[in-house]
């Protein structure tokens, strides 16, 4: 079992920067892969940004390219996404998912971003 906590949400206005937060307890942290998704108002959940296991390899979605950047810190049991450059299009509620190569995924509450002058 892995339980995961979100932080780091708020308003921020177009342009800002915002930096999320996902705090892990529980499992073996360091062997499973993290996601960082986000549901937007009347829209599907989809998925932002991965990070591998050692956080040798990242992918993002293009939305997101170039603005937005995954990382962790294995000893301290977390992931981020550091956010620039916010866009009312970003407005979401962003989730992290821990994910293994047995397919066990875990996901936290949620953390919601709210991009709005």
């Amino acid at each position: 079992q892995v339980q995961l906590v979100e932080s780091g949400g708020g308003l921020v206005q177009p342009g800002g920067s915002l930096r999320l937060s996902c705090a892990a307890s529980g499992a073996t942290f360091s062997s499973y892969a993290m996601s960082w998704y986000r549901q937007g108002p009347g829209k599907e959940r989809e998925l932002v940004a991965t990070i591998t296991s050692a956080g040798s390899r990242t992918n993002y979605a293009d939305s997101v390219k170039g603005r937005f950047t995954i990382s962790r810190d294995n000893a301290k049991r977390t992931v981020y996404l550091q956010m620039n450059n916010l866009k009312p299009g970003d407005t979401a509620v962003y989730y992290c998912k821990a994910g293994n190569v047995y397919g066990l995924n875990y996901w936290g509450q949620g953390t919601q971003v709210t991009v709005s002058s």
